[in-house]
């Protein structure tokens, strides 16, 4: 939970900053959109890919153990693949933006508010409702959630060893 929880904060961080980027395009600026391509990719290959596994693993296990404790959240796992679902879009969208290719500045703006906003809602809800949940039943009861698929691959831009392609990710963070 703890490392859940970090990986929360640090996606807020990435958020603040694709917040900047969608400032700068409805101000008509050209931002950063090799940053914003960063930002996507890690968005999509750290938390769609590793984060939000992990919580349907501890979520699936709270079912298991304490079904008491889950009323009303059977809409978790699609809460993570429709999050996953806008980020690839908007990624894909960056991407072809980076490439050369035309995406029109409003559709830009809107998907990518609409991806800030649901995830950063998520969050919010996961913090203040799902996690407690999670933290009564860990209080409960000695329970191991087996998270090992998972535990080899650590975040490319907070961890120690930084991935080359997100260097300029974590330069912009500092």
């Amino acid at each position: 939970m703890t490392e859940l929880r970090e990986d929360h904060r640090n996606m807020t961080v990435v958020l603040d900053l694709l917040d900047g980027l969608i400032v700068e395009i409805e101000a008509d600026k050209d931002p950063d959109f090799e940053m914003f391509d960063e930002i996507m990719r890690y968005m999509t290959v750290y938390p769609d890919a590793v984060h939000h596994p992990k919580e349907d693993i501890v979520y699936e296990q709270l079912r298991e153990a304490r079904p008491d404790l889950t009323e009303d959240l059977d809409h978790v796992p699609d809460d993570h693949n429709d999050i996953a679902h806008l980020g690839s879009l908007l990624r894909d969208e960056v991407e072809a933006v980076v490439a050369g290719g035309a995406v029109r500045r409003e559709k830009m703006i809107e998907d990518a508010t609409a991806y800030v906003r649901r995830l950063r809602n998520h969050i919010q809800w996961e913090e203040e409702d799902l996690f407690k949940r999670i933290d009564k039943m860990l209080d409960a009861a000695a329970l191991q959630v087996d998270v090992s698929e998972y535990e080899h691959i650590k975040d490319p831009v907070f961890e120690l060893e930084i991935e080359a392609g997100f260097r300029r990710l974590l330069a912009s963070l500092r």
